[in-house]
């Protein structure tokens, strides 16, 4: 017995020591850009500085390497509140590398008849991440309702993805994955419009889109002790933030009043997604998307 608790403690303590290495590596070597450099190899770029320096590893940037805000990234998300609940660590990681973010919310949140309080606590949320409300675009149509019983047209979504990559030359475009995280069917809708757009070719040249890995429920609330998992099992591009993201990302949650149930609150201390995002490249090849 003495000895199985003795085998348990170090077991424990090794993977402590691991998730305290794997952090500091990353934090200290900017995981984010390490992987971002992955990505654009991934989706097909032909230059690729490997000086370390922020500037040099974009591609879209070698004529204008000393301007800023280069790197323009849109956030697609379904509801208010998704922009933190599952997409805080990407924004924050973005804007302090100098990236503008730019937001395209689906929906106005009006399942309970509270769009327009939702509306408010969405530019609220967007406020304290650091995205600019000149930036953050909230549609509300009714080809698009808050409602998981609904599917949301593929050619809809499509439409207003493509006019917000092009109204503001969009380059990264990042959003959820075939299972939606959540598994919420207008969290899929929109990767299965993504899907569309890049296997028929009309996402534009140059910009790359990326999709937020879902993970089984065990990982999805191990908090930060998820980490060591994500490194073995390997991204495309990784965020990570830290105890003070971390706060701010919880700040940004309240702002959601109406929905801070008692489950939310778990959420909040128990999800990696607070802390972690690992996403995929939605290659052109992929055709996860039906015509309806």
């Amino acid at each position: 017995m003495l000895f199985s608790v003795l085998v348990l403690c170090f077991l424990f303590s090794l993977y402590f020591i691991l998730l305290k290495v794997i952090y500091y590596r990353y934090s200290q070597t900017s995981w984010s850009k390490h992987f971002l450099e992955l990505n654009i190899r991934k989706c097909g770029r032909s230059r690729i500085c490997q000086n370390t320096a922020r500037n040099d590893m974009y591609p879209w940037q070698s004529e204008h390497k000393n301007t800023s805000n280069e790197v323009r990234a849109l956030l697609v998300t379904a509801h208010p509140d998704d922009e933190c609940m599952f997409f805080a660590p990407t924004i924050l990681r973005l804007l302090q590398l100098n990236a503008s973010v730019h937001l395209l919310c689906l929906s106005s949140g009006n399942y309970y008849k509270q769009g327009a309080h939702r509306q408010r606590e969405l530019r609220d949320s967007c406020a304290v991440l650091g995205i600019p409300a000149s930036q953050v675009t909230i549609i509300d149509c009714k080809e698009l309702p808050d409602d998981p019983n609904v599917e949301w047209n593929i050619h809809v979504i499509s439409s207003l993805v493509l006019k917000q990559i092009q109204a503001s030359s969009i380059n990264m475009v990042l959003t959820f994955d075939g299972r939606g995280v959540s598994g919420h069917g207008n969290h899929i809708a929109i990767y299965r419009s993504l899907s569309y757009l890049a296997s028929t070719g009309e996402i534009p040249d140059g910009c790359c889109v990326l999709s937020l890995q879902t993970v089984n429920v065990i990982r999805k609330y191990l908090s930060v002790l998820e980490l060591p998992v994500s490194w073995l099992c390997g991204s495309d591009v990784s965020f990570l933030i830290g105890s003070e993201g971390y706060r701010q990302a919880k700040r940004a949650m309240f702002c959601h009043r109406s929905q801070l149930l008692w489950f939310r609150h778990l959420y909040m201390l128990l999800s990696r997604y607070m802390l972690i995002n690992t996403f995929q490249v939605i290659s052109r090849e992929e055709k996860d998307w039906e015509m309806y």
